[in-house]
């Protein structure tokens, strides 16, 4: 099995009116292919600032960040860029689609932008909607859709270009406890599906404990 992701040591502090926040203190982790782990921690404590640094969005101070086994530090800008499109799908708690594509345009967008083929990118965009029961939805507005179902479509197009890793920011955080937990449970199905890792922050006990694993963040580090 092979590893998706690994944060080594990692140091991350904010400059705040002359004041500094020493946000991650040295936070490693690994993730294996497949492998679905909960990132919990409450609000404050820097959740945001890792998966922005784990997914590239970000540079942290010092340590490192490896996707799919390569180092990612020395990287440019571009090189950087283009291994997030090519290897790190991004959910997060507001679905931020673009309103007015289709579902299965917002689904097909990034596909395109990384070169395939609009035939292609429609029939992947299908197949993924489908798997979360939108099949009858592939050409409403995200303003005709429930909440549950706008985000089940955000979640689709983080996984569209088939990526090796997903990181997702309380991605039902927003949803109702019923909703929550269906689009929960469909999206824990599909990410096993394609054998993507997945880093899923959540203030959740109960989603966090449907996941592989959990790992705390506290204090600027990870246990």
């Amino acid at each position: 099995m092979s590893e998706a992701l690994r944060l080594t040591d990692l140091i991350k502090t904010y400059r705040e009116e002359g004041a500094v926040l020493q946000i991650l203190r040295g936070a490693a982790l690994h993730l294996q292919e497949g492998e679905i782990v909960a990132l919990v921690a409450p609000s404050g404590a820097g959740k945001s600032t890792l998966l922005h640094v784990a997914g590239l969005l970000d540079r942290p101070d010092s340590g490192e960040v490896a996707i799919t086994g390569l180092p990612t530090r020395s990287l440019s800008d571009s090189e950087r860029t283009r291994l997030r499109r090519e290897k790190i799908g991004f959910v997060y708690q507001a679905h931020h689609l673009l309103m007015e594509f289709t579902a299965q345009e917002n689904v097909m967008l990034p596909q395109q932008i990384a070169g395939v083929a609009r035939k292609d990118a429609a029939e992947r965009a299908a197949d993924l909607l489908s798997a979360f029961g939108l099949s009858s939805r592939l050409q409403h507005l995200p303003g005709k859709l429930s909440g549950g179902e706008r985000q089940r479509v955000a979640i689709a197009r983080a996984l569209a270009n088939r990526p090796a890793l997903l990181l997702a920011d309380e991605p039902t955080g927003n949803l109702d406890v019923g909703t929550s937990n269906v689009v929960f449970e469909e999206l824990l199905r599909v990410v096993r599906d394609q054998k993507v890792a997945a880093l899923i922050a959540t203030h959740n006990p109960e989603l966090a404990a449907r996941m592989d694993r959990q790992v705390v963040l506290r204090d600027g580090m990870l246990t």
